[in-house]
């Protein structure tokens, strides 16, 4: 079975949780796509565990985990990451974690790129995180990139490294006006960092192949969420790769298959870490509430989440765009707190009431339309099973079911790998 999670919205939903509790089913779980530009947060008995590049299903030492060839890889991040993960219990060794030879690396200067264009926008920024992402997605397609396989020739590396560095200092040198690039200070860079990580470099895709002949269930873990997507999201508001579901099997390396199944995450109600159009935005004490509430502080960046209601008309459209056929509604437990939940039921729209998903300008005047369900009002952290919700709990779950089409097949009432319901 070939099963990808994916996110529904803007990222944030709870993947790496739904990973981490749903990978003991799977052989293999792999990451097709992003960088450490975004994290899964994972809670189990070894403790809390929050994952940038490695995949989720790390934390399961029988699982073989995969870094495909859509992924950006910062080789000092994962190093570090593989560090620690290893200082804190987790076993990770060649058989446990594969990484694709084709798969790109994001340099030093790409996040120099990053954090100078960001500081030239001011007040026009992406809201990014500064890691390198987008111009290392850019260099790949600009054919300018480094592969993980490029680590194992040094000397067609370098090659490589001083005709980059060449074209790069045009912009970063003769462009922001920073010191020129040193190909010594790169290599360095990549030997120190790449070295250590080469007997995890191998042909993934023909160990996908023969994973997928031979029947082993594989699960595709993604970054980030349906809007974010660099084609059908709020562009430019992005990330800098599909998010969606079908890229999968491109980013893991196996064009060729098809998922039998795909799992959309949405949480309970809507959160955002970065600019751009976020038409459910809650502000003052109302935001700051369910923010504290949720603990809504990105992984990755540690910046509060923007917050608001949940969000109808962007989760069908992200339902839509995953194809998802079951949902898994995370942070339930969250909304314990509230006499009225306000669901986000169409937008208006220069005077016009909508129910589809706009883009554009027409996204950026769109104002939400709210309306209010009974809330429940206890503690529901501690129900495993759908009968032990009370009733309005029941009654918010079931809205949702119905609006978005797509049954809910799980709800997390808790952070803990064991606090879910089964439907």
């Amino acid at each position: 079975m070939l099963t990808a999670i994916v996110g529904v919205n803007w990222g944030d939903e709870g993947k790496g949780r739904m990973v981490d509790l749903l990978s003991q089913d799977y052989d293999v779980v792999v990451r097709y796509q992003g960088g450490n530009n975004a994290g899964h947060t994972v809670i189990n008995q070894k403790g809390k565990f929050i994952l940038n590049l490695l995949p989720s299903g790390i934390l399961r030492p029988d699982t073989v985990n995969i870094l495909g060839n859509g992924v950006l890889i910062d080789l000092q991040h994962l190093h570090e990451e593989i560090q620690r993960n290893r200082e804190a219990g987790v076993t990770i060794t060649p058989e446990q974690l594969k990484i694709s030879e084709r798969a790109c690396i994001c340099m030093p200067y790409h996040k120099l790129q990053d954090q100078l264009e960001e500081d030239r926008l001011k007040d026009a920024k992406f809201g990014s995180t500064r890691r390198g992402i987008a111009y290392g997605y850019a260099d790949k397609y600009m054919k300018k990139a480094l592969r993980m396989e490029d680590l194992r020739d040094l000397s067609h590396l370098k090659e490589r490294v001083t005709q980059i560095v060449e074209w790069k200092d045009l912009t970063l040198h003769k462009g922001y006006g920073t010191p020129p690039i040193e190909v010594e200070e790169m290599m360095n860079w990549l030997t120190t960092y790449g070295e250590p990580l080469l007997p995890f470099i191998c042909d993934t895709t023909a160990y996908l192949e023969e994973a997928a002949q031979a029947g082993r269930n594989v699960l595709f873990e993604a970054q980030l969420g349906s809007l974010r997507d660099i084609d059908l999201g709020i562009y430019p508001y992005t990330t800098s790769s599909n998010t969606l579901a079908a890229y999968a099997p491109i980013g893991a390396g196996i064009p060729n298959y098809k998922m039998d199944k795909v799992i959309g995450i949405v949480k309970a109600y809507s959160s955002c870490v970065g600019e751009g159009p976020f038409v459910v935005e809650m502000f003052g004490e109302e935001g700051a509430a369910l923010r504290e509430a949720g603990g809504e502080y990105g992984a990755a960046t540690g910046r509060p989440r923007r917050i608001g209601p949940f969000d109808l008309v962007a989760s069908r459209y992200g339902v839509f765009l995953q194809g998802a056929d079951a949902l898994a509604l995370t942070k339930l437990d969250v909304l314990s707190y509230m006499e009225k939940i306000p669901v986000c039921t169409a937008y208006r729209v220069d005077g016009e009431i909508v129910t589809r998903f706009p883009s554009g300008s027409r996204l950026m005047r769109a104002e939400p339309v709210i309306e209010y369900l009974e809330g429940f009002r206890c503690d529901i952290s501690g129900c495993r099973r759908w009968e032990e919700l009370p009733k309005e709990a029941q009654d918010y779950v079931l809205f949702i079911e119905k609006e978005l089409n797509c049954p809910i097949a799980y709800i997390s009432v808790g952070a803990e790998r064991e606090q879910i319901i089964y439907r």
